[in-house]
This record gives C-alpha cells, sequence and structure tokens, in this order.
C-alpha cells in the first residue's frame, strides 16, 4: 500500500436512484459507497464533513475491502471444494455398498439356482423310484390276478366235477 498505483482497474456505475453498482463482480461497503458519491477536488483528493480522505487512504480502503471479498469467496471455494470431496467420497461408497450388495444378491441367486437344480435331480430320482415302484407292483398284480385266475378256474372245475359226481350219485 505505498505510493505506488494499483494496476487493477475497476469501473463503476450509477444507477437511477444514484446508487453504485459494481461492475465486475467486486462488492464495497456503503460506507466507500457514499465516499465514490462525494464530488472530488482538483487535488485528488476527496472533502468530507470533518476532513480530507486521500486517494491513497481511499485506495487503501478498497484494497482491504476487495482483499476481504476475495478471502470470502476463497473460503466459498474452498467449502465447495470440501463439499464435492466429501459428496465424492459419499458416491464411491455408496457404489461400494450397492457393488457388495449386488454381489450378494448374485451369489444368492446362484446358490439358489443350485439348490433348485439339486432339488430337481431329487425329483427326477424320486420318479424314477416311482415308476419302478409301479412297474414292480402292476407286475406283482398281475401275476396275482393270473393265480387267482387259475385258483378260480380249478376251483370251478372241481366244483363241477363234484356236483356232477353227486348228481351221478343221486340220481
Amino acid at each position: 500500500m505505498g505510493g505506488g498505483g494499483s494496476t487493477r482497474r475497476v469501473t463503476f456505475e450509477a444507477d437511477e436512484n444514484e446508487n453504485i453498482t459494481v461492475v465486475k463482480g467486486v462488492r464495497l461497503s456503503d460506507s466507500v459507497i457514499d465516499r465514490m458519491k462525494e464530488p472530488s477536488s482538483p487535488g485528488g483528493r476527496q472533502h468530507r464533513g470533518a476532513g480530507a480522505v486521500s486517494d491513497e487512504e481511499l485506495k487503501k480502503r478498497i484494497s482491504e475491502e476487495l482483499a476481504l471479498e476475495r478471502a470470502r469467496r476463497d473460503s466459498e471455494a474452498q467449502k465447495r471444494r470440501l463439499f464435492g470431496k466429501l459428496l465424492e467420497r459419499e458416491r464411491i461408497s455408496s457404489n461400494e455398498h450397492l457393488t457388495r450388495a449386488i454381489l450378494r444378491e448374485r451369489a444368492a441367486t446362484e446358490e439358489e439356482r443350485q439348490k433348485a437344480q439339486r432339488f430337481a435331480r431329487q425329483l427326477e430320482e424320486k420318479e424314477r423310484e416311482l415308476k419302478k415302484h409301479d412297474a414292480y407292483y402292476k407286475e406283482q398284480l398281475a401275476r396275482l390276478e393270473e393265480r387267482s385266475a387259475q385258483f378260480y378256474k380249478v376251483t370251478t372245475e372241481e366244483y363241477q366235477k363234484a356236483a356232477d359226481e353227486v348228481s351221478a350219485r343221486f340220481k
């Protein structure tokens, strides 16, 4: 803040209510704006009610305000970066959780598929056993029916013989 002037140029405009507005994104306090509204003297100094304020003092105040504004913007930018990093970490964490959940689901699905295949094989084996039993019992039933038919035939023949004998004896 020495005698050398600032190389940065700031342009200001006044709106319809004679309020000073900032052109290049620089925000000034109301006191600085009030000082800027006052007419300047030919010697480059501005006069205020109680005393004179030099250009250098005004430049110093503006520089301080600009530095404060820059610091505030830097702080906000840092907060945004930190928040962005936090969001990125959260996204990565949720992606990891999602990936783990998907892998668990796939493993559970594969286990269920294998269990279903195992049950299908067991069912097929039971069906084969039932078919064997069915064939065996049908064969046994056919033998029993055949024996029963033979027994019936023999019994019927013996009955007929006995009936013929009794009929021949008592005739």
